[in-house]
């Protein structure tokens, strides 16, 4: 059986679970509490040397880490990546979207302020991420006032990838009824089959 290291909380671990319930792929979680540091010990740092979570072993003992890696790992071969190489690095482009413009603003954010419990602390940071944050739902917006979906307007990991923190943007103060077809969109992915919250396991 797969076993994936993560933290209940975390949007990155997330996206892993919701596609593993929706492709009923059964699994073992292990939680990894990361404010506690358990992902920085020395039996941890031997299946990620990076420290971080996600991580996924597979039923042979090798270890994956980086969630859009892990997600891309999964979905192949299924309805979840299109089998189009266009419509493949399409997916991949949004991925990188998702770590590289999305993820540094709103998912940080939403850790300092709701589970670090610091946003007083973090003030200054929180604020400097405010723009770029606004600035990714913003390019968001604009694709799906055109599109349903991100992908060959189908459920594909680059919604699910997405999905993740932008649901939970609110957590991290960032307000989401300025953006109608995000929130349209949040719907029609909850309403997926087999869809899960990011609270159930």
């Amino acid at each position: 059986m797969l076993k994936l290291y993560s933290f209940l909380p975390s949007g990155n671990c997330y996206k892993i679970r919701l596609l593993l319930t929706q492709l009923s792929i059964p699994f073992e979680r292990v939680e990894v509490n990361i404010i506690n540091g358990e992902s920085r010990t020395p039996e941890f740092l031997t299946k990620n040397p990076n420290g971080r979570i996600p991580v996924l072993e597979t039923e042979s003992g090798q270890f994956l880490a980086e969630s859009n890696a892990i997600i891309f790992y999964l979905s192949e071969g299924t309805q979840f990546l299109p089998q189009d190489r266009f419509l493949r690095a399409q997916v991949l482009q949004w991925l990188f979207f998702e770590q590289y413009s999305h993820e540094p603003f709103i998912a940080t954010s939403r850790f300092w302020i709701s589970y670090l419990g610091k946003a007083e602390e973090y003030k200054d940071a929180i604020e400097q991420k405010r723009a770029p944050g606004y600035a990714a739902l913003t390019v968001m917006e604009d694709h799906l006032q055109q599109h349903r979906f991100f992908v060959g307007e189908q459920y594909t990991i680059a919604d699910i990838g997405l999905f993740a923190y932008t649901h939970v943007a609110h957590e991290g103060n960032f307000d989401l009824t300025r953006f109608p077809a995000i929130q349209a969109w949040i719907k029609r992915v909850e309403s997926q089959p087999l869809h899960i919250t990011i609270e159930q396991t």
